[in-house]
């Protein structure tokens, strides 16, 4: 499987690469458990691609209750060296709206109790790896500039806040972000970064803005509709395969 050319993890509204041929569906068994999901590899033009639904593929799987580590795991047992995540983020600053595309290059973690690391096990060496840039910056750009080959929007930076999740955030929680200096917020970033570090993957993100976050609507829409945010995720995922040809 080391023919692979990088892998996308899927999130929210992202289940499937229906432009896969030649596809064949490989269930890994790994010492963290299963993979959320049967990683799908196939042909995407001139590349192989290995596919994975992070949340399952009808969505079963809460942000806090992703298997992270079997699933990096096994993609890097595959073989694949560089990962391409795909996350469902509300939008906090004033240029990320909903449907706009961003390519973050910090984050922040918020989460608490998710199993961090592939050192937490018995006998295995602690690894104190270097995480000051979380994102792959050769990876990133080759997204950038496969975006921008592509004629689609992107933005190129921003800091993502992660948070526990399934429920959204408040309006306190978000202001307390927005001071932090958190650009983006969403509910799977981490561990699933530092677990690729570890394992010596490049990985990168292409966040697709769902929604504002709470309080963030310049027209200060009294609450956020889940119908309204899968609409936008729907017109923001729409421009994910012309990034992956350009890729």
């Amino acid at each position: 499987m080391s023919n692979i050319d990088f892998a996308v993890i899927g999130g929210t509204g992202f289940y499937q690469l229906a432009e896969l041929d030649e596809v064949e569906r490989t269930v890994v068994d790994t010492p963290f458990g299963r993979p959320s999901a049967d990683i799908v590899i196939g042909q995407f033009g001139q590349r192989r691609l290995a596919f994975l639904a992070r949340h399952g593929e009808n969505h079963s799987v809460a942000p806090h209750r992703v298997n992270y580590r079997a699933n990096i795991w096994a993609l890097q047992h595959l073989g694949v060296r560089r990962v391409l995540a795909i996350n469902a983020v509300g939008g906090i600053r004033a240029d990320m709206g909903p449907r706009c595309l961003i390519v973050p290059d910090q984050l922040i973690d918020y989460t608490w109790g998710r199993p961090g690391s592939f050192c937490d096990a018995d006998g295995v060496k602690v690894l104190h790896v270097d995480f000051s840039e979380p994102y792959n910056p050769t990876w990133r750009q080759a997204v950038l500039d496969a975006a921008h080959r592509a004629g689609v929007p992107i933005i190129g930076e921003g800091c993502y806040g992660v948070t526990q999740g399934p429920r959204l955030e408040t309006r306190a929680e978000i202001a307390r972000m927005c001071r932090d200096g958190c650009d983006l917020v969403g509910m799977t970033g981490m561990p699933e970064a530092v677990l690729a570090r570890e394992l010596d993957m490049e990985y990168a993100c292409l966040a697709l803005v769902a929604n504002w976050a709470a309080g963030c609507d310049p027209d200060n829409a009294p609450e956020i509709s889940l119908d309204q945010i899968f609409a936008y995720l729907s017109e923001a995922t729409a421009k994910v395969p012309d990034i992956l040809r350009q890729l």
